[in-house]
């Protein structure tokens, strides 16, 4: 994924109002991402958890969403599936984003499994360790696995867009 400005992210929201993308907030250590390993960058409002946020580089511009998750419940830590790269550790969460446009101002919504800390992109690629069992052993090769990832996640922004 090629780096980011604030500007170019904060443009690229795609289910959120204009008015909502300048107030939302955006990490100030853009430049100290590790980019080439990123298909998509994720974060989280340090002062709202609920709320996150990922951008993604699709079809050669950027498109931003704005997601929610559940607060999470103590006592209930289980094990799930990302659906955008597959990983399965205790670590994944229900993540809802408006639909884009009127469908989203009428209050419908897409939601998916995603990873919590949304480094989906570094456990695919092994630069992080979601403990034992999180990566099944396929034979796909690790380009394959990256195609796959970024499908996923095309998939679930065509959902949200649509």
């Amino acid at each position: 994924m090629k780096p980011l400005t604030e500007h170019e992210i904060r443009t690229a929201f795609v289910n959120c109002t204009k008015g909502q993308a300048k107030r939302l907030y955006v990490p100030r250590d853009l430049a100290d991402r590790p980019w080439d390993d990123l298909d998509f960058l994720g974060w989280h409002d340090p002062q709202a958890p609920d709320r996150a946020y990922l951008v993604a580089e699709l079809d050669g511009h950027p498109s931003a969403l704005a997601l929610r998750r559940p607060s999470p419940v103590a006592g209930q830590a289980r094990r799930g599936m990302c659906s955008i790269c597959l990983t399965t550790h205790s670590d994944v969460s229900l993540m809802v984003a408006p639909k884009a446009g009127k469908a989203g101002q009428q209050g419908n919504s897409v939601g998916t499994y995603l990873c919590a800390d949304l480094a989906c992109s570094l456990y695919v690629r092994g630069k992080r360790d979601a403990g034992a069992g999180a990566r099944l052993h396929e034979s796909l090769t690790l380009e394959e696995k990256i195609e796959r990832t970024v499908a996923n996640l095309a998939a679930f922004v065509a959902r949200v867009t649509a």
